[in-house]
């Protein structure tokens, strides 16, 4: 009997949820990154659909494995069992070819993108010249289109909104969402007076986002999202976006190219900001979710950088429904420093 390989050994989810199950798998204990109870398909199968994804690579004696490729480039074969020498091996099974594994590989050089190059642009004109009428513009027909690639899933129906308690009585539950558009000011991802409501996955995310100090109290409230939420996650682009679901090798070179731009809208969301310069240093980040927005989604997901979970920056607060309000006691603010 052949061998047969699970969608836990590449760990995509186009392949995941499109491409294996229409397949007619069997379940049981993959024979490659030996996960339990999970479909099952002999990598013949998946012939097709990794042709067309290695179509974008060109032979370069000077280049990578196609193993090496595939694991930087869409993070495949990431299960900690599936190291080169395995996903060489599965990958030539996959290809029924031995040798094509061996040999090495360059991006094809006819897959181009200028998204990165015209966000900076546009960047330092939104920052330091034009707010409103801009001169640079980006290709918003495409952004929209790589934006579709990269739908939250899997997020929690909880969240969480932290406020540091001024005085003796906790905040009631009516007073942790959203400030009102008078009061609302800027933040990362929203303009003043455009209220947003900033949701953590965890009470410690949403308690580190407010930046406290030792022994402050934290009112903690939480937040249920019951709805469907269509939301943008650009935590970790390269690993969200799937080649499988698209239907010729000319629109995965293209994804691919574009993926350092993506990538770099996500460090727009994330990266630090100091406090006297923020004002004009979100600006970038609320144009980006403000784009995002008028394209129809609820929110956009990102890393935190502060902590380990993640954030919600939610552009409706009546989505989300405030439940109860807890005390935290703030009992210890670590800080790390590098040399500069």
């Amino acid at each position: 009997m052949s061998r047969r390989c699970c969608p836990e050994c590449f760990d995509d989810r186009g392949l995941r949820r499109n491409i294996i199950p229409s397949l007619n798998p069997t379940r049981g204990t993959c024979d490659f990154c030996k996960s339990p109870d999970v479909d099952l398909v002999e990598p013949i199968q998946l012939a097709d659909v990794f042709e067309m994804l290695i179509g974008v690579y060109e032979s370069d004696p000077n280049g990578k494995s196609l193993v090496e490729w595939l694991k930087d480039d869409w993070q495949l074969f990431s299960h900690p069992l599936m190291d080169v020498a395995h996903a060489k091996e599965l990958l030539s099974e996959i290809l029924d070819d031995g040798d094509i594994v061996r040999k090495t590989f360059s991006p094809s050089a006819t897959y181009k993108s200028e998204g990165l190059v015209r966000w900076e642009t546009l960047r330092d004109e939104l920052m330091y010249k034009n707010r409103y009428f801009l001169d640079e513009t980006l290709d918003t027909d495409r952004l929209k289109e790589l934006l579709d690639h990269l739908i939250a899933d899997d997020m929690p129906e909880c969240w969480y909104r932290a406020r540091i308690l001024t005085g003796d009585t906790p905040y009631p539950i009516d007073q942790m969402g959203a400030p009102s558009k008078h009061l609302a000011t800027y933040g990362r991802a929203n303009p003043t007076g455009i209220p947003y409501l900033y949701l953590g996955s965890h009470p410690e995310t949403a308690v580190s986002e407010v930046r406290p100090h030792t022994g402050e109290v934290a009112c903690v409230a939480d937040f249920l999202i019951s709805a469907p939420l269509k939301a943008v996650d650009l935590r970790n682009p390269r690993k969200l976006v799937s080649p499988f679901v698209l239907g010729d090798a000319s629109a995965i070179g293209q994804l691919r190219a574009d993926i350092p731009f993506l990538e770099r809208l996500g460090e727009e969301l994330t990266r630090p900001v100091l406090p006297r310069s923020s004002g004009i240093d979100y600006i970038p980040s609320q144009y980006l979710c403000e784009f995002i927005k008028k394209s129809g989604y609820d929110g956009v997901v990102y890393r935190s950088s502060v902590s380990m979970g993640i954030n919600l920056a939610l552009f409706d607060p009546s989505k989300a429904i405030g439940r109860t309000v807890s005390l935290f006691n703030i009992s210890r603010v670590s800080v790390e420093v590098t040399p500069v």
